[in-house]
């Protein structure tokens, strides 16, 4: 991923008066690997699955391929997973882009293996993916939407 497509994964809004960012989340390489591993091993039985109920006599051929279709799609998709750049400051999330969510419009946190949902109160959702340690996302987003800083 060139410099320029890196740059686009990270926050480019710009900061109003007097808010500063306290903390930035990054996807996790071993998150993301481990993530990976498991869709995987989904895939492989998916596709095992599929071909003995079609009766294929070659039941082994479903794992070979679901192991290579993820393996391609983990490849080819990690620079640009691994250099999604989100930024906590104490008024807003700041996601890839310019994409922004106010503090006092966030109704729900949620975990969901590593990935950390945000819900706003008119029923946006957003995630921050590939977290290695999701409740200490959800636990900073949660102090400074508190007031407090991390």
């Amino acid at each position: 991923m060139s410099t320029k497509d890196t740059a686009r994964m990270a926050p480019t809004s710009t900061l109003a008066g007097g808010e500063t960012v306290s903390q930035s989340f990054t996807a996790d390489r071993m998150t993301y690997i481990r993530a990976s591993a498991w869709l995987a091993a989904g895939a492989m039985s998916f596709g095992m699955i599929a071909l003995w109920a079609m009766g294929n006599p070659h039941v082994w051929t479903g794992a070979v391929g679901g192991l290579a279709a993820i393996g391609v799609r983990t490849a080819y998709l990690m620079s640009e997973e691994l250099a999604v750049r989100w930024d906590l400051t104490n008024q807003r999330v700041l996601g890839p882009g310019t994409k922004s969510i106010r503090l006092d419009t966030i109704d729900k946190l949620n975990k969901m293996g590593s990935v950390v949902q945000i819900v706003t109160h008119s029923g946006d959702k957003h995630l921050i993916k590939f977290q290695a340690d999701p409740e200490a996302t959800i636990a900073a987003i949660q102090s400074a939407k508190a007031g407090g800083s991390r």
